[in-house]
């Protein structure tokens, strides 16, 4: 059996994220050191919150949660209400978590894990990348320390929140554009391939029938999901995002990836937050990150159960 690779996960959940979130816990392949939440779907209120109850939900109270940026780095906050309701996890009733937020910032705990850790740990973020971008930027010294960083967000197509922009990238495009730049190992899982992770009736059914809190309260987490998805794109059967983004990790045999070039729109009144994913090398530019392709969505389904069962 390998090592299980030491895990930050930087999220705003949301309930893809409260997903990500179960299948990185529930993995053998993954050690989560951390939590840090960030502003994006909803407020970092609920975000910060919501994260430690998803936590507490599946019986996990020893893992610290910290807050970080409630804002992008050069621009107003935009929410998600309209899909995740006003408290980020609309459907079930929230039971309070069972445990505090940690003292530290979101910053202060990635430092005090990658500083701690005896090998390279890796962040996955799968929200707005604020959080990441204030790390990389302020501490370059700890760049050896990241194993790679793999991120929810971008699209190599179409947008969500505008027609060409991917909202976690539209929220905060210029942490985005600081995170690529730095040159850590970097993995887009965008919309091109979360959009193949659907919830159908039968996933329903599987969660469901897990029997334990993590999936009664995850089968009411996606049938609030579900509905919204249908009421604003017309897709009954919801995206689930963000779980694509942990799979790269805890599920590599489910995805397929490329080596290429991303840039991101920063000024366009039209574009901001496009993602320019030069698949075809048409601008001669140096490869500068990985891109997901595709998803053996069945084998991904499989693998999310699967977590889902080992947790409370």
């Amino acid at each position: 059996m390998t090592t299980p690779i030491p895990v930050l996960i930087d999220c705003d959940p949301g309930h893809d994220d409260a997903f990500a979130l179960w299948l990185a816990l529930g993995s053998d392949r993954l050690d989560v050191r951390g939590v840090t939440a960030v502003g994006g779907n909803a407020g970092l209120s609920h975000t910060e919150r919501n994260a430690r109850v998803v936590l507490t939900v599946a019986g996990v109270t020893d893992v610290p949660v910290a807050a970080g940026a409630a804002e992008p780095l050069e621009r107003e906050l935009e929410t998600a209400e309209w899909i995740h309701g006003e408290n980020g996890l609309g459907g079930p009733e929230l039971p309070p978590a069972g445990f505090e937020l940690d003292s530290r910032d979101a910053t202060a705990l990635m430092v005090d894990v990658l500083t701690s850790s005896d090998e390279p740990v890796a962040i996955i973020a799968t929200g707005p990348i604020t959080n990441v971008a204030l790390l990389v930027r302020d501490h370059p010294e700890l760049h050896e320390r990241i194993r790679e960083i793999v991120w929810m967000g971008g699209s190599t197509e179409r947008g969500n929140v505008t027609p060409y922009a991917e909202f976690n990238a539209w929220v905060d495009p210029e942490a985005l554009d600081i995170v690529v730049r730095s040159g850590i190992r970097f993995t887009m899982v965008g919309l091109n391939v979360t959009h193949t992770a659907l919830v159908t009736p039968e996933v329903r059914e599987r969660v469901a029938a897990v029997s334990n809190n993590t999936g009664r309260f995850g089968a009411e987490l996606l049938d609030f999901f579900c509905a919204t998805n249908n009421e604003v794109f017309g897709m009954p059967e919801g995206p689930l995002h963000d779980p694509v983004a942990v799979a790269v990790l805890a599920a590599p045999e489910t995805i397929t990836s490329v080596h290429t070039r991303l840039d991101v729109e920063l000024v366009g009144p039209e574009t901001r937050g496009a993602t320019s994913v030069d698949l075809d090398g048409m601008l001669r530019r140096e490869p500068n990150v990985h891109v997901v392709t595709a998803l053996d969505v069945s084998a991904f389904w499989d693998r999310v159960v699967a977590a889902l069962r080992t947790l409370a």
